[in-house]
């Protein structure tokens, strides 16, 4: 049991530093992973997808790319291709794959994140789930709980390991 437990354990560890790679570190490569909650770009990004959108220039986005941008005032990201570019090269006109007609409004160049670069699909809906508030207290009651349990046992181990010697004088 002890060694299905330390198994169980390393490869939790494995999947946690795995996950934390690749939600966080990606970030340090440029990348910014949001989740795809509609199915306007299907099938490009699927619903549940996890897109990766790296910064670059809006100089560089070109008419079929597919490009991040927050959408209001309420800071809605979405994502859509790219099937016009004004004149001056600040309005970019887009579409959802999965739309019959464009974006009622032109993404003005300083609303732009990224470029869409690639996905890994059913991941997103973990982002959203690990992303929400009650699972962010779950998770931190489980550490509280796993380092209660840790020291608890260390003072348990220290005392039944304490040995108490007394002199008589």
């Amino acid at each position: 049991m002890k060694i299905f437990l330390k198994i169980l354990s390393w490869c939790a560890m494995i999947i946690f530093v795995s996950l934390a790679v690749l939600f966080v570190g990606i970030r340090a490569f440029g990348y910014t992973p949001y989740s795809v909650i509609s199915g306007s770009m299907e099938p490009t990004y699927r619903t549940g997808s996890l897109v990766f959108v790296k910064n670059v220039p809006y100089q560089s986005i070109k008419t079929g790319d597919t490009i991040s941008f927050v959408l209001d005032k309420n800071l809605t990201v979405a994502t859509h291709r790219v099937i016009d570019i004004s004149d001056d090269g600040e309005y970019f006109y887009t579409k959802g794959d999965a739309n019959s007609s464009p974006d009622p409004s032109p993404v003005y160049y300083k609303n732009i994140i990224g470029k869409a670069t690639f996905s890994i699909q059913f991941l997103g809906y973990f982002a959203m789930w690990i992303s929400s508030t009650a699972v962010k207290i779950c998770i931190a009651s489980v550490i509280f709980i796993l380092l209660v349990i840790s020291m608890l046992r260390k003072i348990h181990k220290y005392n039944n390991n304490s040995q108490f010697i007394i002199h008589n004088s």
